[in-house]
């Protein structure tokens, strides 16, 4: 791990699925947390990449399924 993803990993923004807000650094447990992102704007937005991700993904899917 180079230093800069060091930095990124223990000063970096994360996104906490419990709670719904965004955390700088890492204060919370691993399995509540999305991320590293390097601006609290990147964090904010994480779930709802996923939920865009994981609908294209399921759409690829579906589409290779059927032909």
């Amino acid at each position: 791990m180079s230093s800069n993803d060091q930095d990124l990993t223990e000063h970096g923004y994360y996104f906490n699925l419990e709670t719904g807000v965004v955390e700088k650094g890492l204060v919370s447990s691993w399995t509540d947390r999305m991320g590293p992102y390097a601006t609290s704007e990147e964090a904010a937005a994480a779930l709802a990449m996923a939920r865009e991700r994981t609908k294209a993904w399921d759409d690829a899917d579906k589409e290779w399924n059927e032909s």
